[in-house]
């Protein structure tokens, strides 16, 4: 059965990578169990209702991936749009939440009915092969600064970021810390050695260790700085909670809410979710060696229509823009290749409404390795760039998309500033014909959103 609706043997893949992999990108995303929540109470709403939403728009959306398309890319409610949404809608617009959740929910429609009419598959397609790959070097710098931040490594200082003070605090960050570097070390030593599910096993050893180091009394749960206790939680979620937040994205009061602002927002939303996912599924799909040999992906339609269901699905539940997660490429690094890898991190999802503070307790100094880890080999990539004077109308917006990534904190930046600088870079030298149609109108857009949004 599984042969047949994930053709494992066609992909070259087991039952048992695709079930490693699948853990492997959940535990680099449970950290969204804990995330989010937080988040999304500072606009009003109620931390665990957002938890249980968030759990089951994970599993709608990841489950539709893995049975639609076939692909072993998760989904979740996207970092970056649930600050966006708490902060910025919430917090400086004085929108009510549940405003702020039509929003979302009115962003989804708009992506079905893009995704029907083909408008995202072309938008993929159009995007120059070099760019594609410029794209997946960018998400490997940009997933390697979430770790080193999640790590407690990156912070900031008078130089904008600098290396934590392992003094300072050493009982909590700077252990911390400690044991994210002898977490990667150990992860690129079990890679190095070809070791099955080395990023999992970093993982959980990381993990493990940390726990050792609050027994022994060098970690010192720390709240007032955000440092938990290690230990799992054995207890259970009150589902009753899903309710103050499951439909209340269609019981608004539209009172003092200007048109043209709802607009805005909604489009804010828009752009940052397609983009987003876009750099996600174009970056990990070219390091997974999924694109064609014209750069595309087969499965894109179905990819597309996930990331859309899970966004109006997410709205209605609960819960801010769901969207492909970059993480997914953990679980890609770990032998993912087919849609049984997403199905088990939906189902991981789906239980962790039940054992929801077990997961959360996983920190993320134990899951920062792996996104370093996993940054230094879509960061590889680079050997594809072959850059001589033949290619620099492509090679340069190439380099500006990728350190604009980790440096504007954003895929959908980094997709922005290198479709703008190709297509004025390649007019200028008047390579007219090389440029796609649709490049133009995406270098419009982008060149709007700056000026509008």
């Amino acid at each position: 059965m599984l042969e047949k609706l994930f053709k494992l043997k066609e992909r070259q893949t087991t039952v048992k990578t695709e079930v490693v992999a699948g853990v492997t990108t959940f535990m680099t995303m449970a950290y969204i169990l804990a995330v989010n929540p937080s988040i999304l109470s500072e606009a009003g709403m109620d931390s665990t209702a957002v938890l249980l939403a968030t759990c089951l728009a994970s599993f709608i959306g990841t489950a539709f991936m893995a049975l639609f398309a076939n692909l072993p890319f998760a989904l979740s409610a996207g970092m970056g749009l649930n600050a966006f949404m708490a902060y910025t809608v919430v917090g400086v617009l004085g929108y009510s939440w549940q405003v702020a959740l039509f929003a979302v929910f009115i962003e989804g429609i708009v992506f079905i009915v893009l995704s029907l009419t083909n408008v995202r598959e072309a938008i993929f397609n159009a995007i120059p092969l070099q760019l594609k790959k410029a794209v997946s070097i960018g998400i490997g710098l940009f997933i390697a600064f979430i770790g080193l931040q999640n790590a407690g490594l990156s912070v900031d200082g008078s130089t904008l970021v600098q290396l934590v003070d392992f003094t300072e605090n050493f009982n909590s960050s700077g252990i911390s810390a400690l044991l994210a570097i002898i977490g990667t070390i150990l992860t690129a030593f079990l890679y190095v050695k070809g070791v099955k599910g080395s990023i999992l096993i970093g993982i959980l050893a990381t993990w493990v260790i940390g726990i050792i180091c609050q027994l022994t009394g060098l970690y010192v749960p720390n709240a007032e700085l955000g440092y938990y206790s290690l230990y799992p939680a054995l207890e259970f979620t009150d589902f009753s909670k899903l309710g103050e937040t499951f439909g209340q994205c269609f019981n608004i009061d539209f009172e003092g809410v200007g048109i043209f602002n709802f607009i805005v927002v909604t489009f804010s939303f828009l752009f940052v979710d397609m983009f987003d996912t876009l750099g996600t599924l174009i970056g990990v799909s070219s390091k997974a060696n999924m694109l064609d040999e014209n750069g595309r992906l087969p499965e894109i339609k179905p990819a597309l229509m996930a990331d859309a269901v899970a966004t109006a699905a997410g709205a209605v539940l609960g819960t801010s823009t769901t969207t492909t997660f970059v993480e997914s490429s953990a679980g890609v690094m770990a032998g993912g290749k087919t849609g049984l890898s997403a199905m088990v991190t939906a189902i991981l999802f789906l239980l962790s409404t039940l054992f929801a503070p077990i997961f959360t307790a996983i920190p993320s100094f134990a899951t920062a390795p792996a996104l370093i880890m996993v940054g230094f080999l879509m960061f590889s990539s680079i050997a594809d760039l072959k850059v001589d004077e033949k290619n620099y109308t492509t090679a340069i917006p190439a380099y500006l998309c990728i350190i604009a990534m980790p440096l504007f904190y954003s895929i959908a930046e980094g997709i922005s500033l290198g479709v703008i600088s190709y297509v004025v870079i390649n007019m200028m030298c008047k390579k007219w014909k090389d440029i796609s149609p649709v490049m133009y109108v995406l270098a419009a857009l982008f060149i709007l959103k700056y000026i509008f949004l």
